[in-house]
């Protein structure tokens, strides 16, 4: 029976073909993918600009062949300018190179597919900092652990430079030697990740990792900005005793001038959310959270996965964290999180994603989990309505072929011979 449902689930995807996809908006003739997360990096180091987002797009829609060609401009550059395999600035397929990077690179940049039949349209901006001129707090990887925790940190966005196995040096708070391993500082390192067994408040601060990447025989800086913070597995937090009939005593005027600050609220998802879609396709999640606008700047926003880091977890390599925004609206401010999975597969099945909006004046966390689709069902439906229809077509012409003729004239005759005159 298994086997026979299988077969209807092929006929049916033979005929039909996969499950109708999400349109894309069109402009000005094109189709246009979501924008991908924005790439902030400092001046001297090679860069390579990936196009995630519009990758995924052209897989699930089956439109690029392997052997598709690519153009990649920048929005605010020359009128039709491209940009070739040599130079500073490479194009290979549909990535883009900075061998190495400058400020004046900084823009949006926009790759192109187009064919008999489609146009499609990806875009990302690009900002490159001078290395004298760079907030750290910008380019930098939020990552946040509990005491106690046991800790890896990768390298994050390195997949396409790390291919000749060349060892990735971590300093901390910008010292000129690695962290060592040993008893005293409790670090230790296991293909390009430092590892910290048992993580102590001490651990927080900057942590940098940095590889020398070998492109076309020659050598260039590439490095990763991460910023450790360590909290308790239950922070205190004190709240004034309203029903307290004990004298409180005399208030300071500091005290009494100090506004209370209001923690964040996360307005979306809600907790216990589940995120679904089919295998291969990529999934956009956004986390929100209500603030006042005068604190937006020191509230902090992020996602986890399986309670780690984006960058410590799994999907590292698969899944982009950024796109901070701040909205203001009527009740005070909007700050906007987003997390981009490119490409999903079985290992993300029950995986636990958690929102996490804090300031000082309180925290908020919100749990949701990612899921594949069982389309297996649907498929099954739609399968027995197309074979039903199927064999009720096969059966009227076979009704219709083998039906048996009436032979008019000897009816005719038996029936004058069996008439009265």
């Amino acid at each position: 029976m298994a086997r026979l449902a299988f077969m209807f689930v092929v006929i049916v995807q033979h005929v039909y073909g996969n499950p109708p996809l999400i349109p894309l908006s069109v402009k000005d003739g094109c189709s246009l993918v979501s924008t991908e997360l924005n790439i902030l990096r400092v001046e001297g180091e090679a860069i390579i600009l990936l196009f995630p987002m519009f990758e995924t797009v052209l897989r699930e829609h089956n439109i690029a062949l392997p052997t598709a060609k690519y153009l990649i401009t920048k929005d605010n550059g020359p009128e039709g300018a491209a940009y070739h395999s040599e130079g500073r600035i490479q194009q290979h397929n549909n990535q883009l190179w900075f061998l190495p990077a400058q400020a004046s690179d900084s823009g949006e940049y926009i790759c192109s597919y187009r064919n008999e039949t489609y146009c499609v349209t990806g875009s990302i901006r690009l900002q490159v900092y001078e290395s004298n001129a760079v907030d750290m707090e910008k380019v930098s990887y939020p990552v946040r652990a509990v005491v106690g925790e046991n800790l890896r940190l990768s390298c994050p966005s390195l997949s396409h430079f790390n291919k000749t196995g060349r060892r990735i040096e971590w300093h901390k708070d910008s010292s000129p030697t690695s962290p060592r391993p040993g008893r005293a500082s409790s670090f230790s390192q296991n293909r390009g990740k430092l590892i910290i067994p048992t993580v102590r408040r001490s651990h927080a601060g900057v942590y940098t990792c940095q590889l020398r990447a070998l492109i076309n025989n020659q050598s260039y800086k590439v490095s990763r900005t991460i910023v450790l913070r360590v909290e308790d597995w239950e922070p205190e937090v004190t709240e004034p005793d309203l029903l307290s009939t004990s004298d409180p005593g005399p208030i300071s005027s500091s005290t009494a001038n100090t506004p209370m600050i209001r923690p964040p609220v996360i307005v979306s998802p809600l907790n216990g959310s589940i995120f679904e879609t089919s295998h291969g396709s990529a999934l956009e999640l956004s986390c929100t959270a209500l603030t006042e606008c005068q604190t937006a700047d020191s509230t902090v926003v992020t996602w986890l996965v399986n309670y780690q880091s984006v960058e410590s977890s799994y999907l590292d390599g698969r899944a982009l964290q950024g796109g901070r925004r701040v909205t203001r609206v009527s009740d005070g401010c909007h700050i906007e999180m987003r997390l981009i999975v490119v490409e999903m597969t079985e290992q993300d099945v029950k995986t636990v994603l958690k929102c996490v909006a804090q300031n000082r004046g309180g925290r908020q966390e919100v749990v949701a989990q990612l899921q594949l689709e069982d389309s297996t069902f649907t498929w099954l439906v739609v399968a027995a309505v197309g074979v039903s229809c199927f064999l009720s077509v096969v059966s009227a012409f076979l009704y219709v072929l083998f039906k048996p003729k009436r032979k008019k004239k000897m009816d005719y005759i038996l029936a004058r011979q069996n008439s009265t005159f």
